[in-house]
């Protein structure tokens, strides 16, 4: 005689509330998405939700819907390194048959979401993933999308990523070694960095670079040449060159951190009768179309932004389709362009 196993029973809110020891309303709250639940009980019953499969009845129609619909979320939309970076994303979007769905970050309320019902969110809305472009990411946000495993790719981030979170990124530090190998290869000695915001990633390695392109020439880095603007935006060059004109001796070149940040420089050294290149040359980064619009056009280090929003999209696509990846890194080369913003030094 044979002993027929017993089906597995589909889980009801009333057995994932007696697993949680709460009450079967309380679950529900947390299965539809209200927030007036304690932090801790909604953490404990996530847990047993996940640990039981089940789905609320918003899941199961999002899954039963075909459309894949992936999140960008950005800071700001008023700068050409994020519209270039967000055509790549829907350059391929386009041909895979994927909804884009963007979310501008300055403009929303603080602290109206928790990271644990934005991730709950976005698995209720059945997103395939999330693509942060050039913000900070906590690890309370990824521990929330990580415990749901919901794909997340991070393009530029300004903090470091764990190392199981999939970033895509230039080559920062190459990028920032040859713009200053530009200006010296130009005469110029006494060359000037305005970066952005201090401690985000891809503004040390382009520091980085700067330093190691002087020391490799034998030339002492001066500090009193390093400079921030706080930010990438062309305020931040406005601030920045504010700094540099305090010195005794200006410098002869200047190495922007971000296009923005030199488009910044230059309205301010018109706005002082400083003309570019004649009494100083400028070398921004990112590649923009803002920067060969510029008058004088504007030398730069050129990102493959497009690429990069490409690159996003498809390892986030290829995680959500369950590949294990190769590398949690993508890393694309940058190319020096080099227009009218940069000259010999004034002899």
């Amino acid at each position: 005689m044979t002993t027929k196993l017993p089906e597995r029973t589909k889980p009801t809110l009333a057995t994932v509330a007696r697993q949680a020891g709460v009450s079967a309303p309380t679950v529900s709250k947390v299965v539809n998405g209200r927030d007036d639940v304690a932090p801790e009980t909604r953490a404990r019953i996530l847990a047993v939700l996940e640990q039981a499969g089940y789905q609320s009845p918003v899941q199961r129609r999002a899954a039963a819907d075909s459309a894949t619909v992936v999140e960008v979320v950005i800071d700001v939309l008023d700068s050409a390194y994020t519209i270039q970076v967000l055509n790549g994303i829907l350059q391929f979007a386009a041909g895979a048959d994927v909804e884009i769905l963007v979310s501008v970050t300055g403009q929303s309320t603080p602290g109206r979401q928790t990271p644990e019902r934005r991730a709950q969110r976005m698995l209720e809305e059945g997103r395939a993933g999330m693509i942060v472009v050039t913000s900070a990411f906590s690890e309370a946000q990824l521990h929330a999308f990580r415990r749901r495993q919901i794909p997340v790719v991070v393009i530029d981030p300004l903090n470091p990523p764990s190392a199981d979170v999939v970033s895509v990124g230039a080559t920062n530090w190459a990028g920032g070694k040859a713009a200053t190998e530009h200006l010296l290869s130009l005469g110029h000695r006494r060359i000037a960095y305005i970066g952005g915001i201090e401690g985000a990633e891809c503004n040390q390695a382009r520091l980085h670079g700067y330093m190691a392109a002087l020391m490799a020439q034998g030339i002492e880095v001066d500090r009193r040449y390093i400079v921030s603007g706080g930010h990438f935006r062309t305020e931040g060059g406005v601030k920045g060159f504010q700094e540099l004109l305090k010195l005794d001796r200006l410098p002869t070149a200047i190495f922007a951190g971000s296009d923005s940040i030199a488009l910044g420089v230059l309205s301010e050294a018109r706005h002082h009768g400083i003309r570019v290149p004649e009494d100083i040359s400028l070398i921004g980064f990112d590649g923009t179309n803002q920067g060969e619009q510029s008058v004088p056009s504007l030398s730069s280090v050129a990102q493959p932004l497009e690429e990069m929003g490409r690159a996003a999209l498809r390892s986030l696509l290829r995680q959500a389709q369950g590949e294990i990846l190769d590398s949690h890194r993508v890393e694309l080369a940058t190319q020096v362009i080099v227009r009218e913003s940069t000259a010999p030094p004034a002899p």
